[in-house]
Order: structure tokens, then sequence, then C-alpha cells
């Protein structure tokens, strides 16, 4: 089990990075991503801390951490600007804040986000056919969320990401110690989002390929 999408206290999560790496250590986590809100404002400060911590942190406890970035409400025109920048900075897992139905995210963000090919697009909502036929193309992977409001529509996400063969990862989106999920628990965020248990392996390898283990 893998979490390629989670906050800490760089962002808006309750966690220092030490205390949300050593949490999911105990969960049993082969690997996680630290993927802190950013715009253009916050970048440098967000991976500039991350990079050398993460490094220590994978060294010292048996989990693999990387540094990442969730791009957060940016204009989806910037958004393959700002995907670019964080690369370039260092970010191994590059995730945007996709168009969730509880927040007001900007019409065009997924279609900005696939087009440029990131890694992760996080809580996609009511993504269409078209936008998940090229986030396989692209290889784009779509995220089935365990967060209360960003999962409600996992359900449409698995049945549009079937239909054209997207690939679809699960992940937390933790912002807090009980949001962190185990093994156990991202089984049945996929199954109740529709998966079948043949699908639901899958989606665990996509996780452990994109984490690179």
């Amino acid at each position: 089990m893998v979490d390629l999408h989670t906050h800490s206290i760089m962002s808006d999560g309750e966690l220092v990075p030490a205390e949300l790496v050593r949490r999911a250590v105990v969960k049993g986590l082969e690997a996680i991503a630290i993927t802190d809100h950013v715009d253009f404002s916050n970048i440098q400060f967000v991976l500039g801390n991350l990079r050398e911590l993460c490094e220590q942190l994978s060294s010292a406890w048996p989990i693999k951490v990387l540094p990442g970035v969730e791009i957060t409400h940016v204009p989806p025109p910037l958004i393959g600007r700002l995907a670019a920048q964080a690369r370039q900075m260092g970010a191994l897992i590059v995730v945007v804040h996709g168009e969730t139905v509880v927040e007001p995210v900007e019409e065009g963000t997924n279609l900005s986000a696939i087009e440029a090919g990131v890694d992760i697009l996080a809580h996609p909502g009511l993504i269409t056919l078209k936008e998940a036929e090229l986030a396989r193309e692209r290889g784009v992977y779509l995220e089935i969320s365990s967060r209360k409001g960003h999962c409600l529509t996992n359900g449409h996400l698995v049945k549009v990401a079937r239909e054209v063969g997207a690939p679809l990862i699960i992940a937390s989106d933790a912002h807090c110690p009980d949001d962190l999920i185990d093994e156990e628990m991202a089984r049945k965020v996929g199954l109740g989002a529709g998966l079948s248990s043949e699908e639901l392996e899958r989606v665990f390898r996509n996780g452990r390929q994109l984490a690179g283990i």
C-alpha cells in the first residue's frame, strides 16, 4: 500500500512531515508522498524544505518518502507552467487539485492538468469520458479519494475510467492523523467505489509503480 497524496503543516495539514511519515509507517505503508498545496507564491518554500527531509526520513525508517506538491486552485492556463517548475525543483510526485464537486475549482482544471502530464489528477469530480481518455493517453493517474466530500464521485470516476481504460490509484488526501488509511481501508474504499477485486489489485500495482517500488 502506498499513499501519494498527503499534507503537512507546510500547507493545511495538522502534522509536521516527520510525524506524518511516522504514522504512515505504523499504518504499514510502503511509500508516501508529501504533496502540500502550492501555487506560485509558496512552491519554493514547500519543495525547498521537503527535498532533503524526505531523503532523511527514507533513510531512517522502512518507508520511501517522496517530495511532491498539489497544485491547488491555480488558473488552468498556468497549471502546465507550475507543474514544469515543480519538476525542475525536485518534485517527484506532481498532483493537481481536480474539479471536486465540493469546492469551487475552475472549470478546465482537469483538462489542463491532464494536458500538462502531471502524475495524479486528484478527486476529479464529474470527469468526462474525453478527459479520462486523454488521461490514459498521457499516463495521468486518476485518484479514487478516501477523503470526505471528495469521495462523493468515486463511483462515477470508476465507471468512466473503466470505459476508456484510464489508470486509477487510491489515496487518502490526508490532512490529519485520522485521514491516513491502511491497506484494509483502501480496499474498502476501492470496492465501495465499484472496483472488482481484480481491478483493485491493478490499482494497488499502479500506486507502487508510480512510487517506484
